[in-house]
């Protein structure tokens, strides 16, 4: 067998190989999609009714509370930067990425000292590789985060938040019952006095869109808008008016808190939805790359071939020829 065929045929063996393992990635994620899907639908209502609450408390309690009053001097920002733990999903590491390096180009030059906080293995590692100091990392769970998750990573951000800019995170006194209890890897740290959030929001299945937001301080003129980025119509849920028991101020600390689990809980379903569709997308066409490279690879076989077979007939034709002159002489 000519060397121009074996290589041939060797090639279209490797190309079957990565379109049947791009293929079964492709149905992998295919069918997370609707999963992820129903969990980013059925979040945002909760998301906006408990915006709206909150929104009613803060008015309630004229609070002054920490996640409210904006810092008058800014020395250290918080910035989550959501991605996944695997690869293989397109660009969607890359454009997350992107646009976490904008945000912290944008408050490096607003002369504030950026803190990163990441979760998952490629963001953390594109970070570390760059030399970039990541005060905490998680990873694990980008494909299915679950509640528990959100907690553990919001509880980091609001003890960074209400530790402030000038001061270190640090532990409950005996006789606190506090609603944010600061991780024991994070007390010795530094506080910041901004928090961000970068992460994908899915839109469809073939629309997901890098975001980059503040989650705190808040803004009393965000929360009484309903949040409306997390809901597609924008509107409170019927304008009610409450009356709180205990009093609104009280239950305002301890709503804020779970207020910034929710914030990041719904982003990490979005961005595990956008994960899932970025990955079947990406996976559909390396399949039908490979499948379109078998076909020519199995063409240029053919022709190979059949032209080895037109010269093995053309020599036998040839060796008779010559046997049957030499006969006649």
């Amino acid at each position: 067998m000519p060397a121009q065929l074996r290589v041939l045929r060797r090639r279209i063996r490797s190309s079957r190989n990565i379109a049947q393992i791009t293929k079964a990635q492709e149905t992998v994620a295919m069918s997370r999609i609707s999963k992820a899907q129903a969990r980013v639908e059925n979040s945002r209502p909760y998301v906006r009714e408990f915006t709206n609450v909150l929104a009613q408390a803060a008015k309630a309690a004229a609070t002054d509370h920490p996640l409210l009053v904006a810092r008058e001097n800014v020395s250290r920002v918080g910035v989550l930067v959501i991605t996944s733990d695997r690869g293989l999903a397109g660009g969607y590491n890359a454009n997350t990425l992107r646009l976490a390096n904008k945000r912290l180009a944008e408050i490096t030059d607003a002369g504030h000292d950026p803190m990163l906080f990441v979760v998952g293995r490629k963001g953390r590692d594109f970070f570390r590789f760059r030399g970039r100091d990541v005060v905490q990392s998680w990873t694990g769970f980008s494909e299915q985060p679950g509640y528990e998750n959100a907690v553990e990573v919001a509880d980091s951000l609001a003890a960074a938040f209400l530790a402030g800019g000038d001061g270190t995170i640090e532990g409950p006194e005996e006789d606190e019952d506090p609603p944010v209890i600061a991780p024991e890897e994070m007390r010795g740290l530094s506080g910041v006095d901004e928090l961000h959030i970068v992460f994908t929001a899915f839109e469809t299945m073939l629309s997901q869109t890098p975001e980059a937001r503040q989650i705190a301080p808040l803004s009393l003129e965000e929360l009484d808008s309903g949040d409306s980025d997390d809901d597609s119509d924008g509107e409170n849920s019927d304008g009610a008016e409450y009356d709180f028991e205990p009093d609104a101020e009280q239950l305002f600390d301890v709503l804020l808190p779970k207020y910034l689990r929710t914030r990041v809980f719904a982003a990490m379903l979005d961005a595990a939805a956008s994960e899932s569709a970025a990955r079947r997308r990406a996976m559909k066409a390396a399949t039908d790359n490979a499948n379109e490279l078998i076909d020519n690879l199995t063409r240029e076989a053919n022709q190979a071939r059949q032209a080895q077979i037109t010269q093995e007939i053309s020599e036998i034709v040839g060796g008779a020829d010559a046997l049957a002159s030499q006969g006649s002489d």
